[in-house]
């Protein structure tokens, strides 16, 4: 369907023969991944504003902008886990794989509890209202967020692109 080419912006495009997935740009996947990443993680952001000190009270649009800020970072993470998941299987239509998914994860994970412990303690950006469950001084409503988030993202990206390629 789709051309192969050698080379795009100094990053290789990457081929697989695991399935008919695999054919096609990385420009095709990862706008559609992009953009269904932005709008679950910013519902998500605008949800958990009750577990978070002050943002309850905040002005409407204060809370909107910081949670479309919070929002922006989360895109980015998962993009970044995507794509080490793509050059390790030097495939942008990669095949969730229970490996591949565990890696996706991971990755998303190390990334979210860093900038979290960053931002709440080094960086002092927020913190944690009493109704923010707890765990080894660690909030769980950003753990939740990865796990349940970025699966949902790469499912509905891929239905969509399977859909436009039909």
């Amino acid at each position: 369907m789709y051309p192969h080419v050698a080379s795009c912006s100094s990053v290789e495009t990457m081929h697989t023969n695991e399935s008919s997935e695999s054919d096609g740009y990385w420009w095709t996947l990862l706008p559609a991944f992009a953009l269904f990443s932005f709008l679950l993680h910013f519902v998500w952001e605008m949800l958990q504003i009750p577990l978070y000190a002050g943002l309850a009270e905040a002005r409407h649009l204060d809370a909107t902008l910081l949670c479309l800020q919070a929002t922006f970072g989360d895109v980015v993470i998962a993009l970044c886990a995507y794509i080490v998941v793509a050059a390790s299987a030097r495939a942008w239509h990669w095949r969730p794989t229970s490996a591949r998914m565990a890696t996706y994860l991971i990755v998303g994970l190390v990334i979210t509890v860093v900038m979290e412990m960053l931002n709440v303690h080094v960086w002092k950006r927020w913190s944690f209202g009493p109704a923010m469950p707890m765990v080894f001084g660690m909030s769980v409503s950003p753990l939740l967020q990865w796990i349940i988030i970025p699966p949902l993202a790469l499912w509905l990206t891929r239905r969509h692109v399977r859909g436009a390629r039909t």
